[in-house]
């Protein structure tokens, strides 16, 4: 019952900027963890940041840390995924996805672990 649904990519020149968000509708467990995974052809889909909404805590991939934010509002039922200073190495089809928290409160990182997608958002840097 709970539906994604993603927006903001777009196309940018290497060292620009993108804000990526995800709309949240449905029921929403209170131990719910939303993250962006991306997934460029010849590669598996990896998840590029989580956040856990009992406390906000996040994880981000290596390949983005310092660069990539990901934030919640509650109220307007939205993920965002800030993303600076891409690289032509961002480029990906972008997925926002739900899954239920472990029971101490961590997010699963693997895909499989997620039961609740979005349609996509296609994100292309150029060189």
């Amino acid at each position: 019952q709970v539906q994604l649904v993603e927006s903001g990519g777009g196309s940018v020149q290497a060292g620009g900027s993108l804000r990526l968000s995800c709309v949240v509708s449905g029921y929403i467990y209170s131990r719910y963890c939303m993250a962006w995974f991306r997934q460029a052809p010849g590669k598996e889909r990896e998840g590029v940041a989580i956040i856990y909404n009992g406390g906000d805590s996040t994880y981000y991939a290596d390949s983005v840390k310092g660069r990539f934010t990901i934030s919640q509002d509650k109220a307007k039922n939205t993920v965002y995924l800030r993303m600076n200073n891409l690289k032509p190495e961002d480029t990906a089809m972008y997925y926002c996805a739900g899954a239920l928290a472990q029971i101490d409160g961590q997010c699963y990182t693997g895909y499989d672990r997620y039961n609740n997608w979005g349609q996509g958002t296609q994100v292309t840097v150029s060189s």
